[in-house]
């Protein structure tokens, strides 16, 4: 939590006029209790009319300059607070960008997002309530206990006894709390991603008659987190009740204890009841402190897990002197390269290398393919390319120059990538192809679906080029994803294209024309394709073949049905013999 407050300094002067505000604010409410006394004793008891006017309006000019400095003070109270939860977002989300994929997969999707909303939340909501009441228990215990003392000392040994019963029982509740705290923003993120994929997968989900599975598993999260939380509750209403009680039987010890000493003229009325008032100014604050004092557990449990995003370094970074190529050629080379996915291992042997001692070179003005069977290994050249992973030996060059030297911005400002899974955000069709180049015209925008062969559906939805992308792409084909994917890449006009298994979901004929578009079009860049289809790839200048990890073979789609067997164990699952021949 301590390390999340050095993000105050862009407030501090608003955070030093909350403490002004919030010191006026002790004192009018400490000298309000001594104006009364004086009314009782000297104005109702000598019956001094003037005097009541005189000290009732001081009274009021008091409770109205604390009345001010009250609202003032929950104001900028708010806006500290509040702005210290927007830069942590911006923090947070900016640090998340950073991250290799190797991050995300360590702390998860749904714990992000739940450390970028509810755990900000919660250390944003108990910023407020420091400000507010943090900074003005300490004022009204300490102010307190002094005019408590000064109206009568020998009644102090009472509010003496009570703050350690006091302090006992909020220790006791802290204690207990913290580890449910901690417990519920654990279960919280497992609510958040069991929600998460009941939401992203529930076309699978229906289609496969499991919406009583998944119900069953969303139930299971959330009774967790609820039982969880009466727990939490539970301590907090056991809390209060027992610090009324606590604050009840004082003030029955003061009124016993003060009238004896009124009856005895030790003490008169209006001294009796500012050190009433005193006290349960005191017991009062104490109170609050010890709210804030149970409430700081979960945002401390909270300001962990922000911390450990915010201290979590990226494990690809760029190299501390990066180097830019020479030529802007675009040409690939690939020597020697193992990489095995973190985790990725099999009992009592070590990581299971994903691709091993890789080497082959892919120059401008080509079109490579790489064809290979499930889990061969075909995604993961492409993610290493584009260092979403580092490679653990060997080295990818582009143009010459070790990727892991060059920054990653560079290197992917000459890449156009189009994934798998076609991703697409909400906005427009147009805003979704400008992904790739923010500053295109229209006509790039244009000319770019046209080789897409996305011109025709475009002009057919409702507003065509302006027309609404809802969010993933849901009111869009799979084929038509597929096109508006490959336009948002062509319209970059890069010196590498990276196309990963992105015309699956497009027919024969569509295929055939968009590749023979795309064969104009990006005819001197370099191009790499990874296919499952064989009539993708026989065209290609060069294929190449993967079998679980490694190369097998390298050629023409002629050459290698003659010399690779895995090859034409593909080619001869896939296609005729006609086709063959």
């Amino acid at each position: 939590m301590i390390k999340l407050l050095r993000n105050l300094k862009p407030f501090f002067w608003q955070v030093v006029a909350v403490i002004v505000l919030v010191f006026g604010q002790s004192m009018a409410d400490l000298n309000l209790p001594k104006l009364m006394a004086s009314i009782v004793d000297t104005g109702i008891i000598k019956n001094d009319i003037p005097y009541i006017w005189q000290t009732g309006g001081i009274m009021l000019a008091v409770t109205a300059g604390g009345m001010m400095c009250t609202i003032l003070a929950s104001f900028l109270a708010a806006r500290v607070s509040m702005g210290l939860g927007m830069n942590l977002r911006g923090l947070v989300f900016s640090k998340v960008e950073r991250f290799s994929l190797n991050e995300f997969d360590n702390i998860g999707t749904a714990s992000l997002i739940t450390r970028t909303t509810n755990d900000i939340t919660q250390v944003q909501m108990v910023i407020f309530i420091l400000l507010r009441m943090v900074l003005s228990a300490p004022i009204m215990v300490i102010g307190g206990v002094i005019m408590a003392v000064q109206e009568d000392a020998s009644l102090w040994w009472i509010i003496a006894g009570v703050v350690p019963l006091l302090a006992l029982s909020v220790g006791i509740v802290a204690r207990k709390g913290l580890p449910l705290f901690k417990s519920m923003q654990k279960k919280l993120d497992k609510l958040n991603l069991v929600s998460r994929e009941g939401l992203t997968g529930v076309r699978v989900i229906r289609a496969f008659n499991r919406t009583e599975h998944q119900s069953g598993r969303f139930y299971e999260a959330n009774n967790d987190l609820t039982g969880t939380a009466i727990k939490v509750n539970r301590l907090m209403a056991l809390m209060m009740p027992l610090m009324m009680f606590i604050m009840n039987i004082t003030t029955i010890a003061i009124i016993w204890f003060g009238g004896h000493r009124i009856d005895s003229g030790d003490m008169q009325v209006g001294g009796f009841m500012a050190f009433l008032q005193y006290a349960m100014q005191i017991l009062f604050s104490l109170l609050m402190f010890a709210i804030v004092f149970v409430m700081v557990p979960r945002a401390s449990a909270s300001a962990e897990r922000i911390n450990q995003v915010l201290e979590t370094l990226p494990s690809i970074k760029d190299a501390e002197e990066t180097k830019k190529p020479g030529g802007l050629t675009g040409t690939i080379e690939f020597e020697d390269v193992t990489f095995g996915y973190p985790g990725a291992e099999v009992p009592a042997v070590s990581e299971v290398p994903a691709v091993s001692n890789i080497s082959f070179k892919v120059n401008p003005g080509e079109v490579t393919a790489i064809i290979g069977g499930t889990g061969s290994g075909k995604t993961t050249l492409l993610n290493l390319i584009l260092r979403f992973y580092d490679v653990q030996s060997g080295r990818i060059l582009v143009d010459g120059v070790d990727i892991r030297e060059m920054s990653q911005e560079d290197l992917r400002s000459r890449i156009a990538f189009v994934p798998q899974k076609a991703v697409l955000f909400s906005g427009s069709v147009a805003d979704n192809i400008r992904y790739g180049k923010p500053e295109a015209t229209d006509e790039e925008l244009s000319h770019a679906a046209d080789i897409a062969q996305a011109t025709e559906f475009i002009t057919g939805m409702e507003g065509g080029f302006d027309a609404a992308v809802s969010q993933g792409g849901t009111n869009v084909s799979g084929g038509q994803k597929q096109r508006l994917s490959i336009a948002r890449a062509l319209i970059r006009r890069p010196e590498i294209y990276l196309f990963d298994d992105s015309f699956s979901a497009l027919d024969f004929k569509t295929d055939a024309k968009l590749r023979a578009a795309m064969k104009r079009e990006i005819k001197e860049a370099t191009v790499l394709i990874i296919a499952q289809r064989v009539s993708t790839v026989m065209d290609a200048d060069r294929i190449i073949v993967l079998d679980e990890g490694r190369v097998v073979g390298i050629g023409t789609h002629r050459g290698l049905i003659k010399s690779c067997s895995v090859y034409r164990e593909i080619v001869t699952s896939q296609l005729s013999e006609e086709e063959l021949a």
